[in-house]
């Protein structure tokens, strides 16, 4: 049913799109079926209970009697997913992703938003994929690497999710298709803004605050507010990988603009809490502070939140009102380099990456590897993914490493305060001193997520051998850790084991919105 009602829309909105959508479709509701398939075989997924390997066929149990069987390799990450794949349940093969899920014969809300999330991935996936049939496009600048990324999430079965909105809405705003988004800017008195940091002069008009509002949250949100008013000016804007963080087009420089959006991406509802803004700032500046003591800003740079504000609704701080201001990619860029989110690498098949893969990923590792395994041992651990971690290339070799988006940032106050650093005051609960959570953190998105992702592109796109790359990665965490303190990070960084986000298990949990993890294969670990 949603798929039609994708047709039928494309046909009022994009006729031309008609064909190739639904020439994409088979293809894309197979990729996010493998992608379920991969979570059903490693993540504590209720109502699984067992998994077995015969020969090349993996074999799922259920709680409730049934069995599953598929091929293991499309189980695996960053598996190929061919057109044809099905996964053969107790009463025939299953070609739909929400048919798979329905095997678990779960009656949970969250088991039917999931049904309908998978769904709406599969639609804006082939979307995505029908309106980008040339290839990886020329890199112009920062922005086009960041809508590169026609897949989205390399990992997660809702890689393409975007709960709200509708087919022209993502072709509209959508950074997989390529457009300049109108900002809407709403004049907010400044006894109705609640700030945090510093509010750019360009969006200020005397006492009146201009805060940006996504033109989704305009038409769907705003509308409920009549109290408060837009101006006649937008501010054009194109939209980077998040959807919702954008880099405006004029004004501005120097700078992005994070908005606030009651659309469902991957995980979460993309809102931004009065902590997230409270906490942005003095965040930025110890982060930074950091940074300076390790000696690694030559080669690790912080994109700091500027500032940011909320709507005060009913006396309170609206998380659906609100924008932050932060430091853009080509604030730190010289001429002739381009920023790149790893997680564009990867998306573009490595057609970014210049020379020998096994120099290059050297280069890499010697980048980032000395400034966040230092930051981690002083207390302080990036969630560095392939989206929060972008990469400088000029002339496609890698120069230097940015980081972006503090929100997801956890410190110990402990380390930080061994190093000489007070803990500012913070609202959020990223403050604490369990290693292992800080741990997870850095390595879920750096290990698992980052260098997993290089080392596949590479060794798939550029013929390297797999075990070549990740002993570079291993020589370069060897190095690192000789220089730091045994506080028990190299063992991690080399453990039998690395965490993974379980994002199945943790969109069917009661509470959603708290992390899941399970366990992967460490490849360092047999390079110690």
């Amino acid at each position: 049913m949603m798929y039609q009602k994708a047709v039928e829309e494309l046909r009022m909105v994009r006729p031309d799109l008609v064909e190739p959508f639904m020439h994409a479709l088979p293809a894309a509701r197979a990729t996010v079926l493998g992608r379920l398939w991969g979570a059903f075989a490693r993540e504590p997924v209720p109502g699984v209970t067992g998994r077995r390997r015969e020969a090349e066929t993996l074999v799922v149990t259920l709680d409730s009697g049934g069995r599953l069987a598929a091929s293991d390799a499309c189980a695996q990450r960053f598996a190929r997913i061919p057109e044809d794949f099905t996964v053969m349940g107790p009463e025939g093969p299953l070609r739909g992703p929400a048919e798979l899920l329905a095997q678990l014969k779960s009656r949970t809300a969250a088991a039917s938003r999931l049904a309908a999330e998978l769904d709406n991935s599969v639609v804006n996936l082939a979307l995505a994929r029908a309106a980008n049939t040339g290839g990886p496009p020329r890199l112009r600048d920062s922005a086009d690497a960041e809508q590169a990324v026609v897949d989205g999430h390399p990992q997660h079965p809702c890689c393409r999710t975007r709960t709200g909105m509708s087919v022209a809405e993502v072709l509209a705003y959508a950074p997989e298709h390529h457009p300049v988004v109108q900002l809407a800017l709403l004049a907010v008195p400044a006894d109705r803004l609640q700030q945090a940091g510093t509010w750019p002069a360009e969006l200020r008009d005397g006492d009146t605050f201009l805060v940006p509002v996504h033109p989704w949250q305009r038409d769907h949100v705003l509308v409920r507010h009549r109290d408060l008013t837009l101006t006649r000016h937008t501010l054009p804007a194109r939209p980077l990988l998040s959807l919702r963080t954008l880099a405006p087009s004029a004004g501005l420089a120097g700078c992005h603009i994070k908005t606030a959006l009651d659309v469902q991406v991957t995980n979460y509802r993309r809102t931004i809490s009065p902590v997230e803004l409270a906490d942005g700032p003095p965040l930025s500046e110890l982060v930074s502070a950091v940074v300076d003591k390790a000696g690694v800003g030559g080669s690790l740079r912080v994109l700091r939140e500027l500032g940011g504000g909320a709507v005060r609704v009913d006396g309170q701080a609206s998380a659906s009102l609100a924008a932050m201001v932060r430091e853009s990619t080509e604030y730190h860029l010289d001429d002739g380099e381009i920023a790149v989110p790893l997680t564009a690498v990867h998306a573009t098949g490595a057609a970014v990456v210049a020379g020998d893969p096994v120099r290059w990923l050297a280069d890499f590792a010697e980048l980032v590897l000395p400034p966040v395994l230092a930051l981690l041992s002083m207390g302080v651990a990036l969630e560095a993914h392939g989206q929060n971690t972008l990469v400088v290339l000029r002339d496609g070799r890698p120069v230097r490493v940015l980081y972006r988006d503090l929100d997801g940032v956890r410190v110990s106050p402990r380390r930080l305060a061994a190093c000489g650093f007070t803990l500012p005051p913070l609202e959020g609960t990223r403050a604490g001193d369990d290693m292992d959570a800080l741990r997870t953190k850095l390595f879920g998105g750096l290990l698992s997520g980052v260098f997993s992702e290089l080392v596949d592109v590479l060794a798939r796109t550029r013929a390297a051998d797999p075990g070549t790359l990740w002993e570079t990665v291993a020589e370069a965490g060897r190095r690192v850790y000789s220089h730091l303190p045994d506080d028990g990070d190299a063992a991690a960084f080399f453990g039998d084991t690395l965490p993974l986000k379980a994002t199945i298990a943790m969109r069917l949990a009661e509470d959603t919105g708290t992390a899941q993890w399970t366990a992967v294969p460490n490849p360092l670990a047999q390079h110690r």
